[in-house]
Parts: C-alpha cells; sequence; structure tokens
C-alpha cells in the first residue's frame, strides 16, 4: 500500500508539472536574455569610457555619489569599477597620476589594492602593507563611510584583533549608521568561518535589521546571514525556523523595494534552499533578466549557469504543487495560486 500510494503521488506530481510549468515559466524571460552582472544605466556609460582609457565618467560618477551621500551607490560603484581594473587598471592608473589626490581614485585604487593582496598566498602580510593606503582614502573623504567598510575588510583579512575591528567599526557607524557595506563586513567578521559563531552572526544580524531605518538595505541582513548557514552545511546549530523568519523579513518588503538585483538573487537564493518555491518563482520574476555572480558563485564555477538551473527547478517544484485544474479554474499564474 505504501508503495501505491507513493507512485500515486509522483504521478500526480508530474502531471501538474507538465501541465503548469510551461504556464509559470512564461512569466520569465528566456534564459538566453538573462545577464549576469549586466550594469546599470548609470554606471555602463563610466565602464565604457574606462575601457577606452578614460577616467572622466567614473570620476563624475562617484564624485556626484560622494556630494550626495548615496552611500549604497557609492560602494556598489567602487565595487564595479575595481573589479574592471583589476584587469584592466590603464584608465584607473591615468586618473592618479592626473589628480594624485582625488578621494574617488584613491577609494577605488584602495579597493583594488586589498582584492589583489585578498588573493596572494600571504595575503595577511600583504593587507597590512597596504594600512597607508586605505588611510589616505578616508582622510580624503571625511564624511564616507566607504572608506571604513574597507578598512573593516581589511582587517578581517589581516586578522585584526576585536578591540581593533570595533574601533573600526565605531568609526564607520558614526558617518553612516545604516550603511550596509560595513555591516556586511561586520557580520563576515562574526561568521564562524572567521572569528565568531553562526549564533553569533544571526544575532548581531537581527538585531540591526530590528534598528534599520525603513526601507533600508540593512533590513536584509538576516538573509545574509542565513546564507552564511547554508554555505556551512546542515550542521550550522541554526534552528530552521530562524532561517525562514529572516526570509520572511525580507519578503514582506520585497514586492515595492528598489534593491539592487544582488539583493534578489540571494533572498531568492534562500528560497530555493528552503524549498519556497512559489515564493521563489515570484522573486524570480521581479529579478527579471538581472542574474548576479554573488550568491551562485559561491558555489559553483559558472554562477549564470547555476542561476539558470536554480530557476528551472524552482519552475518545476512550484508546478508540481500547483493543483492539476488550478490555472484553469482561477486563472491565477502566480505565487497566490492554492496549491496542494
Amino acid at each position: 500500500m505504501f508503495c501505491t500510494m507513493s507512485l500515486l503521488r509522483a504521478l500526480r506530481g508530474t502531471a501538474r508539472m507538465l501541465r503548469h510549468a510551461p504556464r509559470l515559466a512564461a512569466g520569465l524571460p528566456p534564459d538566453d536574455d538573462v545577464l549576469l552582472d549586466a550594469p546599470d544605466t548609470r554606471m555602463a556609460p563610466a565602464l565604457v569610457a574606462a575601457a577606452l582609457g578614460d577616467p572622466e565618467p567614473a570620476a563624475k560618477l562617484l564624485a556626484t555619489t560622494r556630494d550626495a551621500a548615496d552611500w549604497e551607490d557609492r560602494d556598489r560603484c567602487v565595487t564595479r569599477l575595481s573589479t574592471f581594473a583589476y584587469s584592466r587598471d590603464a584608465w584607473l592608473r591615468h586618473w592618479l597620476s592626473a589628480t594624485p589626490d582625488d578621494p574617488d581614485a584613491l577609494l577605488v585604487a584602495a579597493q583594488l589594492a586589498v582584492r589583489r593582496a585578498w588573493e596572494s598566498p600571504a595575503r595577511a602580510e600583504r593587507l597590512r602593507e597596504l594600512d597607508p593606503l586605505i588611510d589616505a582614502a578616508a582622510e580624503a573623504a571625511p564624511r564616507d563611510p566607504v572608506p571604513w567598510r574597507l578598512a573593516l575588510d581589511h582587517a578581517r583579512g589581516a586578522h585584526a584583533g576585536h578591540s581593533r575591528f570595533e574601533a573600526l567599526w565605531e568609526q564607520a557607524v558614526r558617518r553612516a549608521p545604516h550603511h550596509y557595506g560595513c555591516h556586511v563586513a561586520a557580520l563576515k567578521y562574526l561568521s564562524a568561518q572567521w572569528y565568531g559563531s553562526h549564533r553569533e552572526c544571526f544575532d548581531f544580524a537581527e538585531q540591526a535589521a530590528e534598528d534599520a531605518l525603513p526601507g533600508s538595505l540593512v533590513q536584509t541582513l538576516p538573509v545574509r546571514a542565513a546564507f552564511a548557514q547554508l554555505l556551512a552545511g546542515p550542521d550550522h546549530g541554526v534552528p530552521a525556523g530562524r532561517l525562514d523568519a529572516a526570509a520572511d523579513r525580507a519578503l514582506a518588503r520585497s514586492a515595492d523595494a528598489p534593491w539592487p538585483p544582488e539583493t534578489r538573487n540571494l533572498l531568492v537564493r534562500v528560497l530555493v534552499h528552503r524549498s519556497r518555491w512559489h515564493e521563489a518563482l515570484a522573486e524570480f520574476a521581479r529579478i527579471g533578466t538581472l542574474a548576479t555572480s554573488f550568491p551562485w558563485s559561491a558555489q559553483a564555477e559558472d554562477p549564470l549557469r547555476a542561476f539558470l538551473e536554480a530557476r528551472s527547478t524552482t519552475v518545476r517544484e512550484a508546478a508540481r504543487r500547483t493543483r492539476l485544474r488550478e490555472g484553469a479554474r482561477t486563472g491565477s499564474d502566480g505565487p497566490d495560486a492554492h496549491y496542494a
């Protein structure tokens, strides 16, 4: 009897998948339209100009973010520009030679130097050599928290003790108490992989989210902590309910939040891990064509393929859990459809 019931469930699930998967997939862009780390309309001109050796658009973009105190966007732009400069840095060297004290050029150069040092076998030693460069970037823009986010990342790799890290954290939050990048840097430091534990990591993330301003990306910090636990495997010691609560907090704000693509990719990765298929399907629809390397590159050499495979799995599993007659009876093809 048990085998018969299992077979019946399998047959019903297959029938549901065959009926509903094409309809659910129709709400998503085709695989060939999905792009990995596509630049937004602000970044694209700066990257095109940099490829031609011209740093001026990048300089204007970063100056605008600094003048407007748009620290989240500034942090993303600095990271993206330094990633581009990793393999093509002639434009950055030209920028620094023309204006060696420019706070934006100094910040991109410091970010690039930290990345290169981080990849060295002698990471800690190489990172410690960069203290003057990071100090110069911080001194050139006293209001800017992004150099302090960089200093926090640097301190983690250089094996800085808790007191040193706390001093840097104080400087960071003094400038921007709710800056997401600085909170992520602190979360990494507190993780079990580095100098804390899974529970400390989650405690910090949840408290930061509680204290965050409405609309702040820091409200999604528990999802970042949940992803860290996901990478740690099943024995991380954090209850599953806590992972789901992190996703619930983010989902409550997801529909109307102007989040960057990486945040939505992170949320959908956690939803897929938790087998929350209909919610994941809705988030894939919001992501559209904008896949990002993180978080998919953390467990796959080909992040775009990992994204597409997770999306395909989500469509199949959501279809399996939708009643056979649901689409025809209600016309509903969204995540709010009833399912069994």
